[in-house]
């Protein structure tokens, strides 16, 4: 028995759904559904009543759910202060990032921090936007920082994390610049000639928000995809080499902008293809108790009492 399945099962049994649970679980509802019967097997009984809707607990998972609650309270308070052990003397903070704010955003969020909080020490964590949730939501971590925009919500619930905005960031197309120092592409494209596209890879948080930009477009655009990956980093390497359009986040691309090795790609008749997300910061509600370290609380309570990191620019 795992316990990612008890976690499963609390879920369940709070949300009364399965695609719900599936959703905050960060799952599909597949695999939510197999983990929930595995965890009946284990139990050698039903759990869930499936011929009522919403979801119900039998008179077996009721049971469950009770010692589930102390059982997993119980492991996460042991986990804390064994955390708070290992970490004892050294103070660290360990954030959990997505691999583009790792290179972006966060080593200029963490000089101005330094500034207005004072010396920190930080462990960064830095993975894909899926086992970044994971890590907080798994109790890895102390803070989670990721993209937000309401097209493409991270499903953490409320009830249990806290939230802060950090900050904004912008997302626009980028490319090389030609002779002229306007854009070597330009938008829409044409059939006979789509526009070079570098794009993000399948699953990619920010392949999401690009094409939430490209659907908003108002105007058909025509893209040939030439180069894809997982990481805004790579994108931009290949817009420099001229290789095609980026949409990139501008943080990333600063000291390109100023070098002019990449120039924002205009839209017909001025428009902008750019959309704004902001930065969040997310923190597990039951890891504010005395348990926790201090240096992260302390930091916890600063970034909900000052104001934001100044937008990107």
């Amino acid at each position: 028995m795992e316990t990612k399945w008890l976690e499963d099962f609390v879920s369940l049994a709070e949300t009364r759904s399965f695609s719900r649970s599936a959703q905050l679980r960060h799952v599909t509802q597949p695999a939510f559904s197999r983990r929930i019967q595995a965890l009946e097997a284990w139990a050698g009984a039903d759990l869930v009543d499936r011929s009522s809707y919403p979801t119900q607990l039998t008179p077996a998972g009721q049971t469950l759910y009770t010692q589930a609650l102390e059982l997993l309270q119980s492991l996460q308070n042991t986990r804390a202060m064994l955390r708070g052990h290992v970490s004892a003397g050294q103070d660290f903070i360990e954030f959990a990032v997505p691999h583009t704010l790792a290179f972006t955003f966060f080593p200029a969020w963490v000089a101005g921090l330094r500034e207005r909080f004072g010396p920190i020490k930080s462990r960064l964590m830095a993975m894909n936007v899926h086992d970044a949730a994971m890590r907080l939501v798994e109790g890895g971590c102390d803070v989670l920082v990721a993209y937000h925009h309401p097209s493409q919500p991270l499903q953490l619930d409320s009830q249990r994390y806290d939230m802060v905005v950090l900050g904004h960031e912008h997302i626009a197309p980028y490319a090389k610049p030609a002779a002229d120092g306007q854009s070597a592409f330009a938008f829409p494209g044409t059939p006979e000639r789509p526009v070079p596209y570098l794009g993000y890879a399948p699953g990619a948080y920010l392949g999401a928000v690009t094409d939430e930009i490209l659907k908003k477009s108002g105007v058909p655009i025509h893209l040939s995809r030439v180069h894809e990956t997982d990481m805004a980093e790579g994108l931009k390497v290949m817009a420099v080499e001229g290789h095609g359009v980026a949409f990139l986040p501008r943080s990333a691309v600063r000291k390109e902008l100023q070098s002019h090795a990449l120039v924002p790609v205009a839209f017909p008749g001025g428009s902008s293809l750019e959309l704004t997300m902001e930065v969040r910061a997310y923190r597990a509600r039951n890891l504010s108790h005395v348990a926790s370290p201090s240096h992260a609380q302390d930091l916890w309570h600063f970034l909900t009492t000052a104001s934001p990191t100044p937008s990107s620019h």
